[in-house]
């Protein structure tokens, strides 16, 4: 399987007034084009500084990390900023959707900073509205809908610039047990119909069951929990 994702010797630490805490220590891991990977862990083992790292928010110490063939730490700040927008769809636990702009809206505003003209944004914003079960809720403002189905607005929105990685940072935290199933059956659905590689962390063994790899991070440093499972599908990416 092709590695999208590369991190060799990754370390993090953050100083505090004279204290300097390890939070990620030496990491080294590969995901594969098209792979579901869930990654756990206690509170503070370091598991969303990996994420973040992994979504270029943060950079390592020391280390690499290389995304599609391309090493992200020799970006600059104004490159990096670019890169994100290409390449990372971000899903956060509190949706982070702007509440007076209707659900099309909040899914058109990563495409407001490309060149693309406003027919082709709207076209692309109704086929991932349709694609997550939210055409008939277009115009609908976050006020308007339910927990999951602002996740699912939110996921549109991850979406919409077709990004190489989708770094989910626990995407049904907020959500009651139906409504988080439901994201996650969509989750599943982009990664083994669409090939869309995704990075998931969550607190969730339910949730982490949905993916094809489950990694563990405990006091900065990173173990597998069982072997991969392959789940790959043809793609459609046309059609995104």
């Amino acid at each position: 399987m092709t590695a999208i994702l590369s991190l060799r010797n990754v370390s993090r630490a953050y100083v505090r007034g004279r204290q300097r805490v390890n939070v990620l220590e030496n990491v080294d891991f590969e995901v594969g084009r098209c792979e579901f990977v869930a990654i756990m862990g206690p509170s503070g083992s370091g598991k969303t500084t990996l994420l973040n790292i992994i979504g270029g928010l943060d950079r390592p110490n020391t280390g690499r990390v290389r995304v599609a063939g391309e090493e992200i730490g020799r970006l600059s700040a104004r490159q990096l900023a670019q890169w994100r927008s290409r390449h990372v769809g971000f899903l956060f636990q509190f949706y982070n959707l702007l509440p007076m702009l209707t659900a099309a809206q909040n899914v058109e505003l990563p495409l407001l900073l490309t060149g693309l003209s406003s027919a082709k944004r709207r076209q692309n914003v109704r086929i991932l509205l349709e694609l997550v079960g939210l055409a008939d809720r277009a115009r609908h403002r976050p006020a308007e809908l339910s927990g999951g189905q602002q996740q699912r607005v939110a996921i549109a929105r991850a979406l919409v610039s077709d990004p190489t990685l989708l770094v989910c940072d626990e995407p049904t935290g907020d959500l009651d047990r139906a409504a988080s199933q439901d994201i996650l059956d969509l989750l599943q659905l982009l990664n083994a119909e669409h090939d869309k590689t995704i990075v998931m962390v969550t607190h969730d063994p339910k949730a982490a069951e949905r993916a094809s790899r489950v990694l563990h991070v405990d006091k900065g440093r990173l173990s597998n929990a069982g072997p991969r499972q392959g789940r790959i599908s043809e793609v459609m990416r046309a059609a995104l």
